[in-house]
Order: structure tokens, then C-alpha cells, then sequence
């Protein structure tokens, strides 16, 4: 598994997934993946049914990519999901095995209004 081919593989996982492009954007799972969504308590099992999952969302999506790292097998990427409008800031944990996905855990945090006694050493962003 070469760096490189996993960076270009989940480029374009990600630009897929922004488009609504179901079949690219599970080629990136082996067939006996997992994914994990800790927050509702959720675990699906499988490449099909991951897909069929995403699937059946009504919601209008768009992912913007804020930046991919990886460690080993490990790939992380930051990004912001947009459902309908309204961000919710987003963390993928990707780990491979063979240029695949076998698990993967998402994280949710929606954005939320800054603490004013903290105001004098934020930069806005």
C-alpha cells in the first residue's frame, strides 16, 4: 500500500461523496468493511450496506475537505458535512488494509457560538 495511491484513492472517495456519486464513492470499502457512527450508537456491516445506508438519507449533501492526514494504516480527514444547508464539522478515521477501507468511525460537532471570556486570544476563522 503505497501513500500515494491511498491519498488519490480517497480524493476521490471525498469528491464522490460530494457528488452524490454512489457507486464511486463506496469503491474505497472492501467488501466486509465496517463504519461506525459513535455518537447515535450505530455500527453497519458491509460494503452494501453502507451504500445502501447513504442511500436512503433524504437529506441534500455536500462534503468540503479541510485536510487528510494519515500515520500507517491510519488516514484521517477533517471536512465539513452540509446537510441541507446547516454544517456539521466532521472527522473520518480510515483504516486500510490492501488500498481498502476495513473500519471506519465518523465524528460529529455542530458549530456552536464562541465563549466571550476567551475573546481576547481567538483569531475567527
Amino acid at each position: 500500500m503505497t501513500n500515494s495511491n491511498v491519498r488519490a484513492a480517497l480524493e476521490r472517495h471525498w469528491a464522490a461523496s460530494d457528488a452524490n456519486d454512489f457507486n464511486a464513492e463506496h469503491q474505497i470499502y472492501r467488501q466486509d468493511a465496517v463504519l461506525e457512527y459513535p455518537q447515535s450508537g450505530e455500527r453497519i456491516r458491509g460494503r452494501d450496506r453502507i451504500q445502501a445506508s447513504r442511500m436512503a438519507q433524504p437529506n441534500y449533501k455536500r462534503f468540503s475537505v479541510r485536510r487528510i492526514i494519515d500515520a500507517a494504516n491510519l488516514w484521517v480527514t477533517e471536512f465539513i458535512l452540509t446537510y441541507d444547508g446547516q454544517p456539521s464539522y466532521t472527522v473520518s478515521i480510515m483504516e486500510f488494509e490492501d488500498e481498502q477501507v476495513v473500519r471506519e468511525t465518523q465524528y460529529f460537532g455542530d458549530p456552536f457560538q464562541p465563549g466571550p471570556s476567551r475573546s481576547q486570544w481567538v483569531e475567527r476563522m
